[in-house]
C-alpha cells in the first residue's frame, strides 16, 4: 500500500499553463487598448473613471473568456468540465487578473493627487508593455535554445507587440 499523499494542488499540465499564459498575454493587451484609449482623454477623465473602465473591461473579457473555454470544452469533450478541470478554468480567470494590479495603483495614486491621470496611464502604459516583454521571457526561459535564439524570439515579440501597439493606436484616432 502506498502512503504517499499528494501535497498541495497537482502540478499543472502543460496545455494548462499554455492556456494561463495565452489569457495573460490576452488580457494585457486588452488592458493595454485600453490605457492607450483612455490616455488619449486623459484631461477629459478622473483617476476613478479610468479605474472603473479598466476594470469593468478586464472583467468583462476575462468573463468572455470563462464563457469560450467552458463552451469549447462542452464542444470537445461533450460534457462540463470536472472538478479540477473547472477549477484550473476559474484559477485562469481569477490569475489574470493581476494584471489589473499596478495601472489600479497608479490610478489610485493619481486620485490621491501624487500625480495626474495622464502620468498614471503613461506609467501604466509601460507598465503593461513591460509585462508582455516579462511574460514572454517566463515562457522561452526554459527551452533548450541557444540564447541566440531565445533573443530572437524575444525581439520578435516585443516588434509583434509594438505592431499591437500601433494597430491599437490607429485604431482609435481612425
Amino acid at each position: 500500500m502506498d502512503t504517499t499523499e499528494p501535497t498541495g494542488r497537482p502540478e499543472p499540465t502543460a496545455s494548462q499553463r499554455a492556456a494561463s499564459l495565452k489569457e495573460r498575454v490576452y488580457i494585457s493587451f486588452t488592458s493595454l487598448a485600453v490605457v492607450l484609449a483612455l490616455r488619449s482623454h486623459a484631461d477629459e477623465t478622473t483617476p476613478a473613471a479610468a479605474a472603473a473602465t479598466l476594470t469593468i473591461v478586464v472583467v468583462g473579457s476575462l468573463l468572455g473568456i470563462f464563457v469560450a473555454d467552458l463552451l469549447s470544452h462542452l464542444t470537445v469533450h461533450a460534457q462540463l468540465p470536472s472538478g479540477p478541470e473547472m477549477q484550473h478554468m476559474v484559477a485562469v480567470c481569477t490569475g489574470s487578473l493581476t494584471v489589473l494590479v499596478t495601472p489600479l495603483l497608479l490610478l489610485t495614486a493619481a486620485g490621491l493627487g501624487l500625480w495626474s491621470t495622464a502620468v498614471a496611464l503613461q506609467w501604466a502604459i509601460v507598465v503593461l508593455v513591460v509585462t508582455l516583454f516579462v511574460i514572454g521571457y517566463l515562457a522561452i526561459r526554459r527551452l533548450e535554445l541557444p540564447f541566440h535564439h531565445k533573443a530572437v524570439i524575444v525581439c520578435a515579440e516585443v516588434v509583434l507587440s509594438l505592431l499591437v501597439i500601433g494597430l491599437e493606436l490607429l485604431a482609435h484616432n481612425l
